[in-house]
Order: structure tokens, then sequence, then C-alpha cells
């Protein structure tokens, strides 16, 4: 059920011990009967706690018990009797007018002059909750602000169930990508009889790709020069493809065969027909030939 302010500043002020002996009789006498509000008090009870756990005890001295015992009239010393200052004696009342005295000789009416002071009572009650509970609030506000700070600076200082949790960072630190390892590299000068090479074929050991430089050779017109691949592991020569009109001439051709085979092949330029031997077989003898030779050891 929901609950006044009033009720919920007497809660709050019976977890603090602040009430006198009848509001706390009220409290224990509405927690008797109500379950809801018991729940109340003790929901304050559990808040205020942390302010108590935070704050160490500390031993008054003697001199405030004595001011306490004479602030409640418990001194050791015999007090004075009290003296009430005597009250002067009500005016007499003057003589009513003699054209009014029918009017005097009726009976007195009693008038009552004692104002209600209950609302006066009941506001001042309010407004000392109201200072309790704003006081318990600030109180609580500047407690939170304290574990706070001390959650940041110092957590050490704090029970093992109020400190921060540690947090865990992930980073990902990007390694460089692996540089590539230089392949060896073969070259083969095929040149006639001994003469100036003709083409400069390269092959890269890795890729088993091939490049065909031409350097002093010229295709007669309607003619073309083609490359083959000539070993003793294949029954026939085995065409590498007919080398352009450019300066230069790449392809891949020498990936259908192992790496010794490559290496120890012989490599020879036959003249034939404009786009190459119509039958897949040399149409006429080599007349530039050569072998390869590694010239970039690979790196290990």
């Amino acid at each position: 059920m929901a609950y006044s302010e009033d009720h919920i500043a007497l809660a709050a002020e019976y977890a603090l011990g602040t009430l006198d002996a009848g509001e706390r009789a009220q409290v224990e006498t509405m927690m008797a009967v109500d379950a809801e509000y018991t729940a109340l008090v003790h929901a304050w009870e559990y808040r205020l706690g942390v302010l108590n756990q935070m704050v160490g005890s500390v031993e008054p001295r003697p001199i405030v018990w004595e001011n306490i015992k004479a602030a409640i009239g418990h001194s050791t010393e015999a007090q004075a009797p009290l003296v009430l200052p005597e009250a002067p004696p009500p005016p007499e009342p003057a003589p009513p007018p003699a054209e009014e005295s029918v009017v005097a000789a009726a009976p007195p009416v009693a008038v009552d002059h004692v104002s209600d002071n209950s609302n006066v009572i009941q506001l001042a009650g309010r407004v000392r909750r109201l200072r309790s509970v704003a006081s318990m609030a600030t109180g609580l506000a500047a407690a939170l602000v304290a574990m706070l700070a001390v959650q940041v600076y110092r957590p050490e200082l704090l029970p093992e169930a109020l400190r921060p949790k540690p947090r865990i960072q992930t980073v990902e630190v990007k390694t460089p990508a692996p540089q590539p390892v230089p392949s060896a590299q073969y070259v083969a000068l095929l040149q006639r009889d001994g003469g100036s090479p003709a083409f400069i074929l390269t092959v890269d050991a890795a890729t088993k790709n091939f490049t065909v430089r031409k350097v002093g050779a010229d295709a007669e017109p309607g003619k073309s020069f083609e490359l083959w691949l000539i070993s003793d592991k294949l029954p026939q020569p085995r065409s590498l493809g007919v080398i352009g009109g450019s300066d230069f001439t790449a392809r891949p051709m020498l990936a259908d065969y192992d790496a010794g085979t490559i290496n120890a092949a012989t490599y020879a330029v036959t003249v034939e027909p404009a786009g190459g031997s119509p039958t897949g077989k040399p149409t006429s003898a080599p007349i530039y030939v050569g072998k390869l030779i590694e010239t970039v050891p690979a790196t290990r």
C-alpha cells in the first residue's frame, strides 16, 4: 500500500533511533499489524546500515555525559526549587454606562479565548520529520560520493564485496604480413652455334612462369617463332607457344612440368607458319637452342 510522507519519515527515524518513546511505540504497533510497513522499516535499516559500517565507533568525552545529565536534570548537585513569578491581579472591570444598565444586568457570557494549537503542533512535527529525512538523504549522498571516490582511488580499503571487479580488456595486435621469400631465377640464352643470343628465356622457379625477350631475331614475313621444351623424359618436344612480335612474351606454360624436368630440359626455337605449328610438332629444325642456368638462388 502507499504510505504518507509522515509514515515514511517515521520508518526512517525509527531505523536511525531518533524517535521518542511514544513515536517508537506507534511505529512498532504499525509493524505488528502491517507486514508491508515492517518491510519498509527494514529497507531503511538496510540503506542506512552502509553508513554505520563506514563510520567507526567514537567514545564520547566524559564532559558530554555530564552535560547530558545536567540537561535532563540528573546533575549530582542539588538544584534550587523552581519559583514561578507571581501573576499580577486582573484589572477591575469599568462600570457600564447608565443607558446600558439593562444589558449589564444580563448574566455575563463566558468567552473562550483559548486557541486550538493542534494544527501548529502537527505542522511542527511534520517539519521536524522532513528535516530529519533531508539530513539522512544528505548524509547518504555524501557517503555514496565518498564510497565512489574510494572505489576509484583506493579500492583496497573497501571490503571484498564492495571492491570493483577488474576489467579485462582484449587488445588485438596485428602482426605485419610475412614478406614473400624470393624464389630462384633461371635464365637460358637461346642462340645459334654459339653466336650472339637471339632470345633470353627467364624462368621463375616458384611460379613456373617464363618470359622470353627477343634480342636479335626477326621473323620472316608470314612466319612465326615458336618455343619448344625438349626433354628425355618426354616422348617428343612440347610446344610452349608462339613468341609474340613484341620485345617481351610472358606465359605460364611450364605449370604442368616438375622442377627437375624444367631445369634439365633444352629449350629451342623453330620457324613455323604464321600462328605456330598446325600439327603440334616442329615442322623445321631448331635454329636457336639453350639450357637454363641458375642466376638467383632461392632464399633459405
